[in-house]
């Protein structure tokens, strides 16, 4: 579970992150960073598509800089991955809410813009 967001860093499981980072199953992949930046690219997260979640949320930064294209979502939806785009603070919610849920979830998180 995701314990604490604000602007540039989030905490989890008593750490605290400060930059971009993963979560897939129970593993956190910290300073994580895409090909194009604020742009999302489907090699940017092979490591979660080949994990194989039910659902993937895509935190997009505080003020939604990172975008993730359609074809991104339609790439996850056609192999049966339902997709979660929201700014990284509902995102976050979103995340706990399915954990909670008990559905195998997977996470990208963009902790500033």
């Amino acid at each position: 579970m995701i314990e604490d967001y604000g602007f540039g860093h989030m905490v989890i499981n008593g750490r605290k992150y400060t930059a971009d980072l993963k979560i897939i199953s129970d593993r956190v992949i910290s300073d994580w960073w895409r090909r194009e930046g604020h742009r999302l690219h489907i090699d940017d997260i092979t490591d979660i598509i080949d994990a194989r979640p039910e659902v993937v949320v895509l935190g997009t930064g505080a003020f939604g800089f990172m975008k993730v294209p359609s074809e991104v979502v339609d790439f996850l939806e056609a192999r049966g991955i339902e997709v979660v785009v929201e700014k990284t603070k509902e995102a976050v919610k979103r995340f706990n809410g399915l954990k909670e849920a008990g559905r195998l979830v997977a996470g990208a998180f963009h902790l500033t813009c």
